[in-house]
């Protein structure tokens, strides 16, 4: 009777510093990091009534806001392939290649500032620079209102998502009704969400210890919160600047905003929600491996060389932070009119 009894204490006790262990790293977890809500969230300044966000939706596959009437919001940032294109840099207007990777516009709503370098304040300033940015969209504010202007159903329903405004049909009210679809296009139920809402069984012994390594090492320093990332600056190459080919040398980052000489090669920091799906990686979008970004910030941003160990753990880590991918259906869009402005003609 003794010895199954001295065992099985044996056992109990053995077990407690592993069962302590895992309960303080999910609490840290916890105080770290949090999980995407499952309900859309407020924004500031605009109300995301059901109107406003059926008229954003369309507007957001609308090529017309475009010069070629070729390039839609969607085109950069398709919501069937992880809320970006998943090329080095974006084509835009007339072939032009874009000077930085194309950030996702999933859980953007939780980002402090958008863009690499933290230019639009929110996603309605975001909304309107690629449609006035010549190697993007090419078009102009007054351009839009007439083409939208121009198509009936537009004009309905901007006035219904905006009521009680004499001229509803604004560039503002454009960007405002993106903002408002997208502040939805969120990606709850991640398995690390559902980690950090208790579920420890839900991550795999390798997957916990890439978190422990995550948080041990370092990387949530920048990368922390809801998204997280998307919250702060830094600069890419704390320790170490990576080569030209990652890091290209005539592109200082946030200083082109500030004008700063400290904000020079310093990005907001990338957001890692669904970061599996939005290869390639970096404002550079050189890298294609999420194992060898991994490795890459180790060295650039900790001043260490992660082992194989390692690298592999923390990617695996990150790999569940994929979430519920939002289910669009793609909207019919009205016909163009004989007062619609004409597309155009990019062709070389």
């Amino acid at each position: 009777m003794f010895r199954p009894f001295l065992a099985a204490l044996l056992a109990g006790v053995l077990t407690m510093p592993a069962a302590g262990m895992a309960e303080e790293l999910m609490k840290e977890a916890q105080e770290t990091f949090k999980p995407i809500p499952s309900v859309v969230p407020a924004v500031k300044g605009n109300a995301v009534t059901r109107e406003k966000v059926e008229l954003g939706k369309m507007l957001f596959f609308e090529p017309r806001l475009s010069a070629s009437h070729l390039i839609s919001c969607n085109t950069c940032h398709n919501l069937g392939m992880g809320g970006d294109d998943n090329l080095e840099t974006s084509i835009g207007h007339g072939w032009q290649k874009g000077p930085r990777n194309a950030p996702t516009v999933f859980n953007a709503v939780f980002n402090a500032a958008q863009f690499w370098d933290g230019r639009a304040e929110d996603l309605k300033a975001q909304a309107k620079g690629p449609v006035q940015a010549g190697v993007e969209m090419n078009n102009t504010p007054e351009n839009v209102e007439v083409t939208l202007k121009s198509l009936g159903e537009y004009v309905d329903r901007f006035t219904k998502a905006f009521p009680g405004e004499k001229d509803p049909v604004t560039f503002d009210n454009m960007a405002m009704a993106i903002e408002a679809f997208e502040a939805t296009l969120i990606t709850p139920g991640s398995r690390f969400d559902q980690y950090l809402e208790g579920n420890a069984g839900v991550l795999n012994a390798q997957e916990k210890e890439g978190l422990r390594l995550f948080m041990d090492k370092g990387c949530a320093t920048c990368h922390a919160g809801v998204n997280l990332g998307g919250e702060g600056y830094y600069p890419f190459g704390v320790v170490e600047k990576p080569g030209a080919e990652i890091l290209p040398r005539d592109d200082k980052g946030r200083f082109a905003v500030t004008k700063t000489a400290a904000d020079n090669y310093v990005f907001r920091s990338s957001p890692l929600r669904n970061i599996e799906l939005t290869a390639p990686y970096f404002h550079s979008g050189k890298v294609w491996s999420l194992r060898q970004a991994v490795a890459i910030m180790g060295e650039s941003q900790l001043g260490e060389t992660l082992n194989d160990a390692e690298v592999d753990a923390i990617t695996a880590f990150l790999k569940t932070l994929t979430g519920e991918q939002p289910r669009i259906e793609i909207p019919i869009l009205p016909v163009s009119a004989p007062t619609t402005p004409k597309p155009v003609d990019t062709r070389p």
